[in-house]
């Protein structure tokens, strides 16, 4: 028996107030002060219907990636036949033992040997070095706790992130695409603290109590 409960939405706007009910994935980051965007005193406060949170839906990157992500499975379908590759477009599966802690999966794979996983697709543009340098060999710090919480949700084996870098210098538009392979049983004290980060934050939320500040590192 699987360790979390499926939810199937009949549209987005349904699948998206769903996405409010707890902590998923792009929230998590949040919560361990390494989300760019997103303290964890803003997250608190949308949690507990203090602050809305800002709709980026419009922003033309979320456009690109919500649009590039059916194309990109498909690709990696072709990249990567020995995978199975499953996806659930308004589905959020939610943790039985933590229920406020959920997920929604750009897909879902099994390996040859039947084992589960999970596969995550970023597109993003590079504007700068810098930001190509944070790709270098490992996940983004937000991508990967984002990719940790799906594991805690789903109890699965493994984690494909498949990122498409885009570059436009010089009036050349460039696609680099990387994967990055993450096996559970490589990352454990990361699950393990994360889980204990989760449920302290949702402890305050509860509560209604503000947690402490945690400032990103720069």
């Amino acid at each position: 028996m699987e360790p979390y409960k499926i939810f199937d939405f009949p549209d987005e706007a349904a699948w998206l107030k769903g996405r409010m009910n707890g902590i998923g994935g792009s929230d998590a980051s949040a919560i361990v002060g390494m989300n760019p965007y997103k303290s964890n005193i803003d997250l608190f406060e949308e949690k507990i219907g203090r602050r809305i949170p800002e709709d980026i839906s419009d922003k033309p990157c979320v456009i690109y990636g919500k649009l590039a992500e059916a194309p990109i499975r498909e690709l990696f379908k072709l990249d990567y036949p020995e995978y199975q590759v499953e996806h659930h477009e308004f589905r959020i599966l939610q943790s039985i033992q933590y229920p406020f802690m959920q997920a929604s999966l750009d897909g879902e794979l099994t390996d040859p040997d039947g084992r589960r996983g999970i596969l995550e697709i970023k597109t993003t543009n590079i504007l700068q070095s810098m930001q190509r340098e944070k790709w270098n060999d490992r996940i983004p710090d937000n991508y990967y706790i984002q990719v940790l919480h799906y594991l805690l949700v789903t109890g699965y084996e493994f984690v494909v992130l498949r990122a498409h870098l885009n570059t436009d210098w010089g009036g050349e538009k460039r696609t680099t695409e990387k994967h990055y392979f993450i096996e559970r049983s490589e990352v454990k004290e990361d699950l393990n603290m994360l889980l204990r980060e989760e449920q302290k934050f949702w402890k305050y939320v509860v509560s209604g109590r503000k947690p402490p500040l945690i400032l990103p590192e720069i």
